[in-house]
């Protein structure tokens, strides 16, 4: 019988979106990427194919996925980015061999390596990265009001006000929470 593991939760800005690997940071911590194969699905998903993955190659991307939310959430707060966090988005971004293509339709898609390495895709999701960290795209960086999440997510809303990661989950679930204690007010 396969193994079943949680869902991705993803989002329209890669970076954020792989931080999203590991969730509710501040509860019960969930890892969506637990295996090499779950990284290479998770990559699929998102536009970076890769034939395989080794453990090794898992501690890479979860190095890096770690020093994004680290730099992510000093952003948020207006604080200074970490060192060791900027050596190891700088050192996966320049370690690949990707480069973006135009594809027949207008898009932009990114071609990885002759190997498909998953070195290549890591450097795509750390170039994403610098592009938001360093206020390249237009948003804001943010944390989730959820106490449990704190996920570090990229606001492009028109108002730059959005409270929560995911609206479907974290969003729902702290609404929930309010209402429910409302109805506890009104009754007791």
């Amino acid at each position: 019988m396969a193994a079943r593991y949680p869902d991705f939760r993803l989002g329209s800005v890669l970076a954020t979106s792989f931080t999203a690997t590991l969730t509710e940071r501040c509860g019960d911590a969930l890892e969506r990427i637990p295996t090499p194969q779950r990284l290479v699905d998770w990559l699929a998903v998102s536009g970076l194919a890769v034939e395989s993955c080794t453990p090794a190659q898992l501690d890479l991307a979860r190095e890096l996925r770690e020093a994004i939310h680290a730099a992510a959430t000093a952003t948020a707060r207006g604080e200074a980015l970490p060192a060791a966090a900027v050596q190891v988005i700088n050192e996966r971004s320049t370690r690949g061999r990707a480069a973006p293509v135009l594809t027949p339709e207008g898009d932009r898609r990114w071609q990885l390596g002759s190997a498909s390495r998953v070195e290549d895709a890591l450097s795509v999701i750390a170039a994403d990265a610098i592009g938001i960290v360093s206020g390249e795209r237009d948003g804001r960086m943010a944390l989730c009001g959820s106490p449990t999440c704190q996920a570090a997510f990229f606001d492009t809303s028109q108002s730059r006000t959005r409270r929560w990661c995911d609206m479907g989950t974290c969003g729902n679930r702290e609404k929930k929470a309010r209402y429910l204690a409302n109805q506890r007010k009104k009754s007791g």
